[in-house]
């Protein structure tokens, strides 16, 4: 396991005053990247060595890294890297599906011109995506501005770590290339825009959660493209 190409020394070592974020940073991206298989053990006093800090704000990198439910923690062992399939999607899906309804309930009542806004400039750039990555992207961006506009920072919070940018540009970028899910999206979007538009509570409600409904149902079937099947190069560019 290497967290960094090149063991730190000297100047290169972390600075103090951002260790643990740096820390959480690198890990974090090799737990995504797939390089770690599901279940292997991080060893904190490697991961120190390699980094070239203490234990202790690896450890404090890793209890965050838990808490989005990338690692695991292991009962007087340490963490092992969590599984990032297509079982923990649907797991954090299912807690979408109740999440969001109610996020749409209160983006309805407390929205503002500015959250309109932001909601109809995501799905201005969901339309114009190119490929799989800028569609994913445009998607999410479009949940994080309804959660934005029910001005409550800690449903924000729980949103964004439940919808991990990196598994779900794999995931998209499949389905933008095998289905009709780009179009039906942003029908979905744009439907939720006008009700939370209009203040119209119940049927903002609604519509959100037949939309996340739907993705469950998606993943959950034997109709998804397996994360073992080759993606085409075209629809993983980063686009942003």
């Amino acid at each position: 396991m290497n967290i960094v190409s090149n063991p730190p020394d000297g100047d290169q070592h972390i600075h103090i005053d951002s260790v643990v974020d740096l820390a959480y940073g690198r890990i974090r991206a090799v737990v995504l990247s797939g390089e770690l298989a599901p279940g292997t053990k991080l060893r904190q006093v490697e991961l120190a060595e390699q980094l070239g800090i203490s234990r202790t704000p690896v450890r404090e990198a890793l209890l965050r890294l838990a808490a989005e439910g990338l690692v695991e923690p292991l009962a007087n062992r340490g963490f092992r890297v969590a599984d990032l399939g297509i079982d923990a999607v649907l797991r954090r899906l299912e807690v979408r599906a109740i999440l969001e309804p109610r996020i749409a309930r209160l983006a309805a009542k407390r929205r503002t011109e500015r959250d309109l806004e932001n909601l109809n400039a995501a799905i201005v750039r969901e339309k114009q995506a190119a490929n799989g990555v800028a569609a994913h992207d445009a998607s999410r961006e479009f949940h994080v501005a309804l959660a934005r506009a029910a001005h409550n920072d800690e449903l924000l919070r729980v949103l964004e770590s439940l919808w991990l940018v990196e598994v779900g540009r794999r995931l998209l970028s499949r389905r933008w290339v095998v289905s009709e899910w780009p179009a039906e999206d942003i029908e979905d979007h744009r439907a939720i825009m006008d009700a939370v538009a209009d203040q119209r509570v119940e049927e903002a409600e609604r519509l959100v959660a037949e939309h996340v409904s739907s993705a469950v149902d998606h993943w959950d079937s034997d109709h998804y493209v397996s994360e073992s099947d080759p993606v085409p190069p075209d629809v993983t560019d980063d686009a942003r």
